[in-house]
C-alpha cells in the first residue's frame, strides 16, 4: 500500500506541471521577419502616370530612382503632384524657360521635410512623364527650365515593352 500511494503521490505531482513555452525566441523569430518585410517592401518603386497620360513605350532595363517628377498631361504641367501651368501657356509664351516650374522646384528644393524629400531635392534629377501626344517643344521648354534651376539629369519616363514585341 505504500508504494502504491508513494506513487500515487508522484503521478498526481507530475500531471499537475503545466509546461512553460518561452516566448522570448518566437518574439525574436517575427521581429526580424517583420523588418525583413518592411525593408523588402520599400523597395519596389513604382510610378503610376495618371489616368490623362499615355506614356510611350520602349525597352528599359533600369528602374527609376526618387526623383522631382513633373506630369505632363496633353492640358496641364503638374511638378511633384501640383499644377502649375497648362500646355497652351507654355506654346503661346515665347520665353525659353517657364517660371512657373522654375518656382515650384525652388520650392522643393527649400522645403526638405524628411528623409524621403531630402533624397528627392538633393537628387538634382527629375523625371518627366509626358503624354506622347504632347509636342517636343514643351518638353524641351520643360527641359531647359529643370536644367536652368541646376536639375542636370532629366529623364523621360516611358512605358517598357515586352521583350518579345520588341524584338519585332
Amino acid at each position: 500500500m505504500m508504494t502504491n500511494t508513494r506513487r500515487l503521490k508522484r503521478m498526481t505531482r507530475n500531471r499537475t506541471k503545466v509546461t512553460k513555452m518561452n516566448l522570448t525566441s518566437l518574439m525574436d523569430v517575427f521581429t526580424i521577419l517583420v523588418f525583413f518585410l518592411l525593408v523588402n517592401s520599400g523597395s519596389v518603386e513604382v510610378m503610376e502616370a495618371p489616368k490623362q497620360v499615355t506614356l510611350p513605350e520602349s525597352m528599359v532595363e533600369e528602374k527609376p530612382r526618387e526623383t522631382v517628377v513633373i506630369f505632363v498631361s496633353p492640358d496641364e504641367v503638374l511638378v511633384q503632384g501640383r499644377a502649375v501651368i497648362r500646355v497652351s501657356e507654355i506654346l503661346a509664351s515665347e520665353t525659353a524657360t517657364i517660371e512657373p516650374i522654375t518656382a515650384r522646384l525652388e520650392e522643393i528644393s527649400q522645403r526638405v521635410v524628411g528623409p524621403k524629400t531630402r533624397s528627392v531635392a538633393k537628387s538634382q534629377e527629375v523625371t518627366i512623364l509626358a503624354d506622347k501626344s504632347v509636342p517636343f517643344t514643351v518638353i524641351k521648354r520643360i527641359m531647359t527650365t529643370c536644367t536652368g534651376e541646376g536639375y542636370g539629369q532629366v529623364s523621360l519616363a516611358v512605358v517598357q515593352k515586352p521583350a518579345d514585341i520588341a524584338a519585332t
